[in-house]
């Protein structure tokens, strides 16, 4: 069952997609797949943008959540929804042309620190173990066991985003997502709050594309 205190912040016209993809979705015996058992993705997959691949950890986290949601939408899905948007949001729409799709992890714990850090911290260094520039770290006081931190890697084909992954580590949830594309780093900002990518500072992006 789609938990609904999962889905605040997400606009209408990506939860109606989101929402008829999850029912559409095989049983819950399928196998998932981020499923730590699965063989790794290949050498050559390294730096580069898989909206199946998640790090083990994830799942090891995902155990321990109280609720939890995951959904990837689709290029077509992605058109979809950028119809049903006004013109008002005609930059918006150009980045979703620019998309090959967008896979979502949602995690929510019933008591605040109750995620393993050790787990959390794994996370991070699965990325930057894959090659991923990390180019945005900020953190906010969200409770007394630890701060809400917010971290952003990407993966550069010359001046362009080829992916990006933004994590949302709180003291009561974690949201994992990955973008998969061609963007310029702006277009990444524009799709910050759609699709259940979460807002971030945009600071390093500013540079995301020298060393």
């Amino acid at each position: 069952m789609i938990k609904s205190t999962l889905w605040r912040g997400i606009p209408l016209a990506s939860a109606v997609l989101i929402a008829s993809f999850a029912f559409a979705q095989p049983p819950a015996g399928a196998p998932a797949p981020s499923d730590p058992n699965a063989a790794p993705p290949p050498a050559a997959a390294l730096g580069t943008a898989i909206l199946e691949w998640v790090p083990p950890e994830l799942d090891q986290l995902g155990a321990q959540a109280v609720a939890k949601e995951s959904f990837t939408l689709d290029r077509t899905m992605l058109t979809a929804a950028a119809a049903m948007m006004g013109d008002s949001d005609d930059q918006v729409k150009q980045a979703i042309a620019k998309l090959d799709g967008v896979s979502i992890h949602m995690l929510r714990f019933a008591d605040s620190g109750s995620a393993d850090p050790a787990q959390v911290e794994a996370i991070r260094q699965a990325y930057h173990l894959r090659g991923w520039k990390h180019v945005v770290s900020s953190s906010s006081t969200g409770g007394p066991v630890h701060d809400n931190v917010t971290d952003v890697w990407v993966v550069m084909d010359g001046a362009n985003l080829r992916g990006a992954v933004v994590l949302v580590d709180t003291p009561k949830s974690l949201t994992l997502a990955t973008v998969a594309g061609n963007l310029d780093p702006v277009d990444l900002l524009h799709l910050r709050g759609h699709f259940g990518i979460p807002r971030f500072d945009a600071d390093g992006l500013k540079d995301a594309n020298h060393n």
